[in-house]
């Protein structure tokens, strides 16, 4: 029997995927913010290998090399690369189109390395599908990737090159920011200005809404208290320059549709403007990945296309099925290198 395990280490998380033979067994996620140093990653790390068991060889991929820990992308690619060989056995790293290189190889291939996250996933679904558009709607940001003629066709490579194509959208189910949502929202029959403050995340809004995955806010809330739906509440109102007690609940839901409206459309957006670049896959299905599976299924039926889940292209155990799409850039390195 042959283990791989895919890692894909991220600003905020850790994520590790095992497969046995193809088929995938197990998807964990466990919180590992970078920002104040690595001590929170080795803290994940050593918890995922005491539950995700050994692995014959391990694949990794990042983007927490646009942490301030680090000095520069460049740096936080060796530095993190270095770290992962010390903590993993028979490590090799994701560069992209050049594939699987040695953590000894990272300097002088940290361009191709450095967010390519979302290359692995695109990567595995053009060698199941010969055009889709891929879309994963993570905790902080949203991946779209048009697949064309069995191939990833993305005009950007990197972050900001993404960005500038639309293929990049800073905008997440968790971590999103409500401040960079939206300039105004509708209180009481006005349109009202948004306080530039981070009161609130997109998480609150969910959270609110009922539509937050059990599982997937593994992140502290922006004012350290409670997440309870009352505690959202009063988040979202100093959003509008307001405290939970000044309107009743029904006000606050219609608030958090509004900013969930919002986030839509400016996937919505950019999906079209990837689609523009790409007219040849404009009728095909979307691919969706990620923690917001929901976001994605409306933008595909606002775009009239079809929609079919990242998992439905994998070999895996039923009881792993649910966090497969969660862990996507770590499901695709494990079955690639398999």
């Amino acid at each position: 029997m042959s283990v791989i395990i895919g890692w894909d280490i991220g600003g905020v998380h850790l994520k590790a995927v095992r497969a046995q033979d193809g088929r995938i067994t197990r998807a964990l996620q466990y919180a590992s913010p970078l920002r104040a140093g690595t001590e929170p990653l080795l803290a994940a790390f050593a918890q995922a290998r005491a539950e995700i068991g050994r692995a014959d060889r391990n694949v990794v991929t990042m983007t927490g090399e646009l942490a301030d820990t680090f000095a520069s992308r460049e740096d936080g690619v060796e530095r993190l690369s270095t770290l992962a060989a010390r903590e993993l056995d028979n490590m090799s790293i994701y560069a992209g189109p050049l594939g699987f290189v040695g953590p000894d190889e990272a300097r002088r291939h940290w361009a191709q390395i450095a967010s390519a996250n979302w290359h692995a996933s695109a990567a595995l679904v053009a060698k199941q599908r010969n055009a889709a558009l891929f879309i994963d709607l993570g905790s902080t940001t949203t991946d779209i990737v048009p697949i064309a003629g069995g191939k990833v066709v993305a005009r950007g490579y990197s972050d900001a090159q993404r960005l500038a194509a639309g293929e990049l959208v800073y905008t997440g189910l968790v971590r999103g920011f409500v401040m960079a949502t939206a300039k105004r929202a509708p209180l009481r029959g006005l349109w009202t200005p948004l306080v530039n403050e981070n009161f609130s995340t997109m998480a609150d809004v969910y959270r609110i809404l009922g539509a937050l995955p059990a599982g997937v806010d593994l992140m502290a809330t922006a004012d350290g208290r409670e997440k309870s739906v009352a505690g959202s509440r009063a988040r979202l109102a100093r959003m509008v320059g307001s405290d939970e007690a000044d309107a009743d609940d029904a006000t606050w839901t219609v608030l958090a549709r509004w900013f969930s409206e919002a986030q839509i459309r400016s996937i919505c957006d950019s999906a079209m403007l990837v689609l523009s670049g790409c007219a040849a896959i404009s009728a095909e299905p979307i691919v969706a990945a990620g923690i917001g599976l929901s976001i994605i299924a409306e933008v595909a039926r606002r775009l009239g296309c079809g929609c079919a889940t990242f998992d439905e292209l994998l070999d895996v155990a039923p009881e792993a099925r649910a966090a497969v799409c969660h862990c996507a850039p770590a499901a695709a390195l494990a079955v690639l290198a398999s």
